[in-house]
């Protein structure tokens, strides 16, 4: 298990505790059914997490659409955070990053004949993707960040928690950084353990079987990382495999993300010399941040050098002024998800079952069957 003590800022509980029986008002309001949640004659599935970012939302979110897109048509339905635009959008090939903020830009952009849209409004988002107007009707929407939205009511809710944050360890905002109660994750329908370690021991597992506590009819599963090759951003140059780091090679990590300690450690395991420049989740880079990145980038010093960032951050790079130096030595790293213990088969039957029961054709012979 993750020995590093999560960071709590005691001196805020007694905020905590009002946020924490605020959140828990609105969430008995629905849960006696006076505040109502919505159900779509779609599949709707949400992935979601109790805790602020860093759990993994974007590339489990992938993991489902390249899981289903090759059978249905996926729609992905976002509320586009930090994105300088409102109401519902449904973006495509030429929607800028600005529109529908820099993950929805990152889906599209990686599987472009999905729907991608963005609204605020989640019940409003899925009635606009039904609507009459867009053919072919979307056979699944995957709700982005939905966990919390309870005004839609999905088929399937996936929980995403931190291998390295257990919730059972951590406090509601603003002491912590849980969104809501640990007993929230008593609605998941899914639980999966995140940025879990491959070599994680049977002791591990039972542990978090343990303090996770769930009910018999929800599924639990364990989820790690796995990297792509360095891909280069601007430049022509081939891509690289992680192994062909050396550890003399000296490495900018440039991340604007919640987590950036797991990735950092990750790469430590294939170069000595890493620098790290960290920006908040989301950060919209300026002029000023540029020139820090490139001071940074110069101190390095001569021989082989590389500045590695991930995909959400190198789309808010693209547009940016940054010098031919740093076109070319700017790589960015994929990240993508797989399960341990065997799991994935499962997990992914239980997915495309989920689909095919509730899919548009399905309901509709029901109905006939039933009449």
């Amino acid at each position: 298990m993750n020995t590093d003590p999560i960071k709590i800022n005691r001196w805020l509980y007694p905020f905590s505790l009002l946020y924490g029986l605020g959140v828990s008002i609105r969430n008995q309001l629905f849960d006696w059914g006076i505040l109502a949640s919505k159900s779509f004659d779609i599949p709707i599935i949400s992935v979601g997490n109790l805790t602020v970012g860093g759990t993994g939302k974007t590339p489990h979110t992938e993991y489902l659409i390249k899981l289903l897109q090759n059978e249905y048509k996926v729609a992905v339905l976002s509320r586009g955070y930090k994105r300088k635009s409102k109401g519902f959008i449904l973006a495509n090939k030429n929607t800028p990053m600005e529109k529908i903020g820099d993950e929805p830009y990152q889906m599209k952009k990686k599987f472009p004949s999905i729907y991608m849209a963005v609204d605020t409004n989640r019940c409003h988002g899925i009635e606009q993707l039904s609507s009459k107007e867009i053919e072919p009707k979307a056979d699944v929407i995957l709700l982005d960040d939905g966990y919390q939205h309870r005004y839609v009511k999905p088929g399937i809710n996936i929980l995403l928690t931190d291998f390295n944050r257990p919730i059972n360890e951590d406090a509601l905002l603003p002491a912590g950084r849980l969104r809501e109660p640990e007993n929230g994750k008593n609605r998941a329908n899914i639980v999966i353990i995140t940025k879990c370690p491959k070599n994680l021991k049977p002791m591990d597992f039972r542990v978090i079987i343990k303090y996770m506590d769930l009910y018999p009819y929800q599924k639990l599963y364990f989820s790690t990382l796995k990297y792509g090759a360095l891909t280069p951003v601007f430049s022509q140059a081939p891509q690289r495999k992680l192994e062909s780091l050396k550890k003399e090679e000296k490495i900018l990590l440039l991340t604007g993300i919640a987590s950036p300690q797991q990735l950092l450690n990750d790469l430590s395991a294939y170069s000595s010399q890493i620098t790290p420049l960290h920006f908040r989740d989301h950060h919209q880079f300026t002029e000023k941040d540029i020139c820090l990145i490139e001071q940074t980038f110069n101190a390095l010093g001569d021989g082989k050098r590389i500045l590695i960032t991930t995909e959400k951050d190198a789309v808010r790079l693209l547009d940016l002024p940054l010098s031919e130096e740093i076109k070319t030595h700017l790589y960015t790293l994929p990240v993508e998800i797989e399960f341990l213990q065997g799991q994935q088969e499962e997990f992914n039957q239980n997915i495309i079952s989920y689909v095919k029961t509730n899919s548009r054709n399905s309901i509709l012979l029901k109905r006939e069957h039933a009449h």
